[in-house]
């Protein structure tokens, strides 16, 4: 099996040369990526594939549930690089329904060490326990949970000291909140980019309500909308 990886290789090198004899040289020679894309670790969302760029165009952290915890020196060191050495203009949180991270934080079973990395996700299941209850179907309650956690980490990197510090140099950097269904291969922006200082404090007072985007799910806008804040 591992050889048939390393012949899979081969035949990708033979296939990139023959559509462009220079396209190594030029990848060797420079990285310019525009985006940062925090993603999950789910083997199903690959994450240059999914948004039809070539290798050298997009940096790529991952993590299983897409997570942007200010306590990560792993997240933290790839977004300081990503920002401060190169320039990238935006950073895209993409989660993914059916989120096996999402689904486990919330089952109410012990997993070990992964329970406490998926402590966030909680924190958000518990700001809107009640209304996510009131959406009856499990996998809408879910998937809701999923679109829930990609607002919270834009959240987080937007109130990053990093991403704030860029700001205040006059560095452009958009953020942004998209959520993939496997099923069907498409991408949805939900809507809560964050472009400078004044988007945080205009849009993140206390409540999650506030600053979900008008392209959450129905059941998310819903439960969301008795929020205080």
């Amino acid at each position: 099996m591992i050889d048939d990886l390393l012949r899979n290789n081969a035949d990708w090198a033979m296939r990139k040369t023959q559509d462009d004899p220079d396209f190594f040289r030029r990848l060797s020679a420079q990285q310019h990526p525009e985006y940062l894309w925090v993603g999950c670790s789910d083997s199903r969302v690959p994450a240059n594939d999914i948004v039809g760029l070539d290798p050298g165009e997009l940096f790529v952290h991952r993590n299983i549930a897409n997570l942007a915890p200010a306590q990560d020196t792993n997240f933290l060191s790839v977004l300081q690089f990503a920002v401060e050495t190169l320039k990238v203009r935006h950073v895209i949180v993409c989660g993914h329904y059916g989120c096996g991270g999402v689904a486990a934080a919330v089952s109410g079973d012990r997993h070990g060490l992964i329970d406490h990395w998926l402590q966030p996700i909680r924190d958000t299941s518990d700001e809107l326990a009640g209304h996510l209850l009131r959406i009856r179907d499990p996998k809408k309650r879910l998937d809701a949970l999923c679109e829930g956690n990609v607002a919270m980490q834009v959240r987080s990197i937007a109130c990053n000291p990093i991403i704030a510090d860029a700001w205040r140099r006059g560095q452009g950097v958009a953020i942004h909140g998209w959520i993939y269904a496997i099923e069907n291969g498409l991408v949805r922006d939900l809507g809560v980019t964050v472009r400078g200082l004044q988007d945080v404090s205009h849009h993140f007072p206390n409540s999650l309500s506030v600053w979900l985007g008008t392209d959450a799910s129905p059941e998310l806008q819903a439960c969301c909308q008795t929020l205080p804040g």
